[in-house]
Parts: C-alpha cells; structure tokens; sequence
C-alpha cells in the first residue's frame, strides 16, 4: 500500500510554527523528533483521531531561508522500506538522494529521491 503521508516545512522556530499550528488549525502535536544528526528538530502534526496526510516541522535543516515558507518534501508511505529502496536502486532514471536507509530514535525509516525537477521525494515507513 502506498499513500502521502506527509509534507515537510522547513521552519525557523519549531516552538512558534507548533503553537501556530496548533491554536489556528486546530492540529495536534503527534510525535517530536530529534534526527540523529543532532541538529535537526523534526514535530509531527495532525487530526486527532485520523491517519490522513500530516505536516512535518523541520528546524535546523537551513539558516539561509527565503521570506516565504520552504516545502522540503512530501512523503509516501510504503508497507516495505527495504523493498521499495531496492526497487528504486534498479531503476535507471531515478537519482537517489540518500546512500542507504535513515532510521531515526523513533523507528520510523526513510530515504529519498530526486522527481523530474529536483523535487524531493521521501519513501517512508513509520
């Protein structure tokens, strides 16, 4: 099964997007993470109650941010995270961003790709 799973804002302030996500869309603070580089702060948001697309606050991953709000990637979860990346590795046409599968403190499992313009992709297992 494949479906979005979520979509990754690149913030300055993860505490100041939190409470704005929370107080004006009414979305709940799912999971905190750190990534295992030990910089990246990586929150969690969704609907109580629903397994829909959520958003994903990231800080840390940039200092050079534009004035407008930064979509990092969107991500597709997938049943099999081994399976999918040895897939994509027998591809031909597909440039592959990460060297090997990230897993974080959590367990949840991704890897990237790059789309057709350089857009980033995430295959992700939670």
């Amino acid at each position: 099964m494949k479906k979005f799973d979520h979509i990754g804002i690149v913030v300055r302030d993860l505490e100041t997007s939190i409470t704005f996500y929370q107080e004006i869309l009414d979305l709940k603070l799912k999971a905190r993470v750190p990534h295992t580089n030990g910089v990246i702060q990586l929150a969690f948001l969704g609907y109580d109650g629903t397994e829909e697309t959520e958003i994903e606050l990231i800080q840390g991953y940039s200092d050079s941010l534009p004035s407008e709000a930064t979509i990092h990637h969107f991500a597709i979860t997938v049943d099999d995270i081994e399976e999918e990346y040895a897939r994509i590795q027998r591809l031909e046409n597909v440039e592959l961003i990460d060297e090997e599968i990230v897993t974080l403190p959590n367990g949840y499992r991704y890897f990237y790709i790059y789309g057709p313009e350089k857009e980033w992709i995430e295959f992700f297992q939670r």
